[in-house]
């Protein structure tokens, strides 16, 4: 839908399910049409309600007196739709009274950090902060991602807004729709602000020298997202050299790879570059820059159980003894690296990287000290920083490692930062398998995907407990995980999709066959799950 100029043009209003479009703690939907299948859901009035229910869920949150009026900061990432998008959440905003601050092409670290910022010439700190993106989805994708300066909203908030959008909404339809313009709009050049104190950190990390990274070599893949500052204004004041940096001009429609810490093509591309122009570290970010991971000189990739591993030696070294919190999917060799080898605690929780930093949350409050979240997607969340998952804070801590190792005269290699995932059992084999419900399905008998695949996992853990050669896993929060031929799997419900992803890791590929089949026995009689990918990865 073109763009409305006027108050005069009132494009017409379809009925929509606000409650679809709530993803965990984030906000998603179609927001480009062409893609077949696949109809816009975030329209403008649709994003102008959700805007306008933020706002009067941050009215209520905050409880200020009349004489001073809310500000709410709002960024986006590089996807088509976001000028739009952008808009139509500064109408919504200002509709409800309160002052808009656009900072345009901006992270999502940096939208929560404007929360806390304190500094009213560039109109911090925010009341709360939008950011407009949908991580690493495909281009005609968007979404929102809110915060205030108690951290990122959770389900329940989310929730909340969306009831509000929908009652704001139906208030359109029954009154009519129009285009007006915001008045009260500011820009700031917030990403100055948020970059000078990420280069700040690793000059204090490294005794305030001015350039504690001259002479290293490092190449950043921003995959044409957010994240294409980090080259020219992280690692270039600080005196790194950045030449054959690639994919930092920011492109919506992604045509290089996907921005995705976690996509094989995307890490080939970073590990390609460091390889290429001889550099002795390579950064890749997500979309919005709040996942990320390393390669290091030799083309090793540092991210999923490595990139963790790397992090947990880093704070165990400030932190002895602390406990890192992480999903459900990580290995069973990280777990013997953190507890026998750095001497901290692994606590594996569950997937979702909301529910990790809730965690470490919970157990600081409970008296167990835990000073990083992290999840093998990339998302990962410090104490010292406000518990926020922040990819480039994240890099930033390798950077620290570099400059003070440096600075005490041990070079300027990576090989400090490969030296302390020494010792990291790594599977032979490790593969996720999909094994989607078919909610059509008469098996299903009036359950919902939900309630089918609780069954399954149920009867899984029966099965389990009676054969001899399998160890159900003491401490599990998530699914069913059990140890086996050397080997562990790990069935679980997803999030948000009708799906159980099945990780396997094992010494061998025959292990993992062996465990593999032991699934396929205990689900063959659930005719509503397709176990067409376990079946394939199986057969001799």
């Amino acid at each position: 839908m073109a763009a409305a100029s006027s108050a005069t043009a009132i494009p017409s209003l379809d009925k929509v399910d606000f409650l679809k479009l709530q993803n965990g703690s984030d906000i998603r939907g179609v927001a480009v049409s062409g893609v077949e299948g696949e109809p816009v859901s975030l329209t403008e009035p649709v994003t102008e309600a959700i805007a306008a229910g933020f706002a009067a869920w941050l009215l209520d949150k905050k409880k200020v007196d009349a004489s001073r009026k809310l500000r709410v900061s709002i960024g986006h990432d590089s996807r088509i739709s976001a000028q739009k998008l952008q808009d139509a959440v500064s109408r919504g905003i200002a509709s409800a009274g309160l002052d808009v601050v656009q900072y345009g092409l901006a992270s999502t670290p940096a939208m929560f950090n404007s929360t806390l910022t304190e500094d009213e010439a560039i109109l911090c700190p925010a009341d709360g902060a939008i950011m407009i993106t949908a991580s690493h989805l495909p281009y005609n994708r968007n979404g929102f991602k809110f915060f205030t300066n108690d951290g990122g909203l959770g389900k329940n908030d989310i929730k909340d807004i969306l009831e509000r959008a929908a009652s704001i909404y139906s208030n359109f339809l029954a009154k009519g729709y129009s285009v007006k313009a915001s008045e009260s709009v500011k820009k700031i050049d917030y990403m100055a602000v948020y970059t000078s104190d990420l280069v700040k950190a690793v000059r204090k990390a490294a005794g305030n020298i001015e350039k504690p990274l001259e002479g290293f070599h490092i190449v950043v893949d921003a995959g044409n997202g957010a994240g294409g500052f980090f080259a020219a204004k992280v690692l270039e004041p600080l005196g790194a050299i950045t030449s054959g940096s690639q994919f930092l001009e920011p492109d919506g429609m992604f045509p290089n790879h996907i921005p995705n810490p976690e996509d094989k093509a995307a890490m080939k591309a970073i590990t390609q570059a460091v390889l290429d122009n001889k550099a002795n570290l390579g950064i890749i970010f997500d979309t919005d820059v709040d996942r990320s991971a390393a390669v290091d000189s030799t083309g090793r990739e540092l991210n999923r159980n490595r990139l963790i591993a790397l992090i947990s030696a880093i704070v165990l070294e400030e932190h002895p003894g602390t406990t890192i919190v992480t999903d459900s999917v990580t290995s069973d060799g990280l777990t013997s690296f953190i507890e026998k080898k750095l001497g901290g605690k692994h606590h594996r929780f569950k997937r979702g990287y909301k529910n990790v930093i809730d965690e470490a949350i919970r157990l600081n409050s409970i008296g167990e000290e835990s000073h990083l979240a992290i999840e093998t997607s990339g998302h990962g969340a410090l104490k010292e920083n406000h518990w926020l998952d922040d990819g480039a804070y994240l890099m930033v801590k390798l950077l620290n490692k570099l400059a003070s190792a440096r600075a005490s005269g041990k070079g300027v290699g990576s090989k400090v930062l490969t030296d302390l995932v020494e010792g990291l059992e790594e599977p032979a084999i490790a593969v996720e398998l999909r094994l989607k419900i078919n909610q059509n399905h008469p098996d299903l008998k009036g359950r919902s995907f939900r309630e089918y695949g609780e069954a399954v996992l149920q009867h899984l853990g029966n099965s389990i407990a009676s054969n001899p050669k399998l160890q159900k896993a003491p401490v599990n929060y998530e699914g069913v995980r059990v140890s086996g031929f050397g080997g562990w799997f790990l069935l679980r419900l997803s999030l948000h999709d009708p799906v159980l992803p099945l990780n396997i890791e094992a010494p061998s590929h025959e292990d993992a066959v062996k465990l593999g089949l032991e699934v396929a026995a205990a689900v063959k009689e659930f005719q509503a799950l397709d176990t067409s990918a376990l079946d394939k990865f199986v057969q001799p």
